[in-house]
């Protein structure tokens, strides 16, 4: 699969991201999310950040699929998700290929 890098402007908050790409005639509608999951919100003090950042995946929103892990800083690590059906289609697109 081919990537495209789009910048985002540095706003706080969630990014809700609406795509709209025309590969070879074919027309794919894909919705991401970015957010900043922030260490202090674990719910369980731990020195082990995985940890911590599965535990606030696991009550993420279902109908979201984990697409991105960014680079963690000391305060935050920024989290891509993707639509679960923009998933689902992705994957058949790239089967034809």
């Amino acid at each position: 699969m081919s990537y495209i890098a789009i910048p985002l402007p540095s706003l706080p908050g969630k990014h809700e991201i609406e795509i709209s790409v025309v590969i070879n005639g074919q027309k794919q509608d894909l919705h991401y999310r970015v957010e900043l999951f922030r260490w202090d919100d674990c719910s369980t003090p731990s020195f082990n950040r995985v940890e911590c950042l599965r535990e606030m995946l696991t009550t993420y929103d279902q109908e979201w699929s984990l697409y991105y892990i960014g680079a963690p800083t000391d305060d935050f690590v920024p989290i891509t998700f993707v639509k679960k059906e923009d998933l689902s289609q992705m994957r058949a697109v790239t089967q034809l290929a």
